[in-house]
């Protein structure tokens, strides 16, 4: 089956864009593997197929799928992409896109300038909704990880986030921590492990060891929860420039209640076709 693609970027997060609306597309685990494979296939840390409405309030519905074949609820820099593609494939024209995903309805908006605003949601703090296994919500939690005592602030974007502080990003134990607390076992459906290092109240720099892909160059919802959690620690202001490897996210957000705004760049690499039942 030839299926035409989209390789995309958003700050060097890279994505494989597939249209399931003019096209019924069967995605099973192993095609994803295989889409993801930096050998042996397109490469991407994931593969986000667009697929027709399901709900009345939704224009489209978006599917992300994770470089090891795992769908999730959410991808921020996924969903500045999704919104471009929508627009330059002329399935829309609208401005603002309802798009229907697993962690609910996300609203991205294309900026005049090019790169794209979503109303990321609000964010969640209460440990059964994360998930994450605690007795009770607090501000930081002390997580036992290969021997060492670490304190991270907890939360869901959609999806689920670990954040700690660390005093320099460049030395911060990502290779080794970041799978440990991924597969953390508070944590029952795993989580995104940030690394946090503040710059000054508007300004942090962060890496990010995502769930079920490894260190990004950049990770949309984690941004979001890196700056909710300083916002929620009182070291941030409510508008913050986010410097990730592959670039640079800025996120906004008033408080308690209230959605995370992220603006960000949405970037069409080139455009291929590749034939699924080869994967």
């Amino acid at each position: 089956m030839q299926v035409p693609f989209t390789k995309m970027q958003g700050a060097g997060n890279d994505f494989v864009v597939l249209d399931g609306v003019t096209r019924a597309i069967e995605l099973t685990p192993e095609r994803v593997r295989r889409l993801a494979d930096r050998r042996f296939g397109v490469g991407c840390d994931q593969v986000l197929l667009v697929e027709r409405a399901t709900r009345a309030d939704a224009d489209f519905r978006y599917r992300i799928f994770n470089a090891d074949g795992g769908e999730v609820e959410q991808c921020g820099n996924g969903a500045r992409c999704f919104a471009r593609f929508v627009r330059d494939k002329g399935l829309t024209s609208k401005g603002e896109i309802a798009a229907e995903t697993l962690a609910g309805v996300i609203y991205p908006r294309i900026e005049p300038d090019g790169q794209v605003t979503v109303n990321m949601g609000v964010p969640r703090f209460e440990p059964a909704e994360v998930p994450f296994e605690a007795p009770a919500r607090a501000a930081v939690y002390d997580l036992e990880v290969g021997g060492a005592g670490v304190k991270v602030s907890v939360l869901s974007m959609g999806n689920p986030h670990a954040v700690q502080i660390v005093p320099d990003v460049d030395t911060a134990s990502v290779a080794t921590q970041g799978p440990l607390i991924e597969r953390h076992p508070r944590f029952p459906r795993r989580v995104n492990a940030g690394f946090m290092q503040v710059l000054d109240r508007a300004h942090i720099r962060l890496r990010v060891y995502e769930r079920g892909v490894g260190e990004t160059l950049a990770c949309g919802t984690g941004a979001c929860a890196a700056v909710v959690a300083g916002r929620q620690l009182g070291l941030l202001d409510d508008t913050v420039a986010v410097r990730l490897p592959g670039g640079v996210l800025h996120i906004a957000w008033a408080g308690v209640g209230q959605p995370v705004w992220m603006t960000g760049p949405a970037v069409a690499v080139f455009d291929g076709t590749i034939d699924l039942d080869r994967l």
